[in-house]
């Protein structure tokens, strides 16, 4: 809070914003217990752990992770597939929709590649679900040139970026609503990746920048040392 205070040129200590927020009753909203939505298609084969719980990236496009979570409305679940970029945090693609299929994640995978168009060697890393394992999921991976690695049934910790960004899209924000429908979850969600988490959400693993401006950062020291 401290931080985020001091990017708004709002000078102020920690005990100071501690004592404020004890007096107003502000306080960290608790997260809730882990479901995973992995299904196992036995038939796909799976790919080796390459990531083993590495999460370091040294730039951009170098390692993607992906994943799928689920967001409860009053007419039934909503799907959420995302692809992460592991430098920056930053949601570079992402899909919802009633069925949780392989579409879905062909769709999350379309929109990153438009985005950011990566060069071939990028690390796509994702749980065994059959969305993912999928002949026509890993066709597209190879054809741009991915590098496939898959963490184990139910074993979120091998994702753990990924399901910190779950973490955080359900505490500050799902968890905090009642939707009506999808398409009102729908809309929430967009606000939620496009409008605040990538451009103005401050992560402490990242200096406390916000994905956008962490990515901004990287671009200007290269420009500036290669130019």
């Amino acid at each position: 809070m401290t931080k985020a205070l001091r990017k708004r040129a709002l000078m102020c200590s920690e005990n100071r914003v501690a004592r404020l927020m004890r007096l107003h009753n502000v306080r960290v909203k608790p997260t809730r217990g882990f479901h995973s939505t992995t299904r196992r298609h036995k038939a796909n084969p799976v790919a080796p752990n390459l990531l083993q719980r590495n999460f370091t990236a040294e730039r951009p496009n170098q390692i993607w992770l992906a994943d799928i979570t689920y967001i409860p409305t009053q007419v039934g679940w909503l799907y959420l597939a995302v692809l992460l970029d592991l430098y920056s945090r930053r949601i570079v693609g992402w899909a919802m929709d009633r069925h949780i299929t392989e579409a879905l994640t062909i769709r999350a995978l379309n929109m990153a590649l438009v985005q950011r168009d990566p060069e071939a060697g990028i690390m796509h890393h994702s749980d065994q679900g059959s969305q993912y394992t999928s002949r026509t999921y890993q066709a597209l991976l190879v054809e741009n040139g991915f590098v496939v690695s898959m963490n184990g049934v139910g074993t979120w910790y091998d994702n753990a970026p990924m399901e910190s960004f779950f973490g955080s899209l359900k505490v500050e924000r799902v968890y905090r609503r009642s939707y009506a429908t999808r398409f009102q979850a729908m809309m929430d969600l967009f606000s939620y990746i496009e409008s605040f988490y990538n451009r103005h959400r401050l992560h402490s693993s990242l200096d406390y920048n916000s994905p956008m401006a962490f990515e901004q950062q990287f671009y200007q020291y290269q420009y500036l040392h290669l130019s």
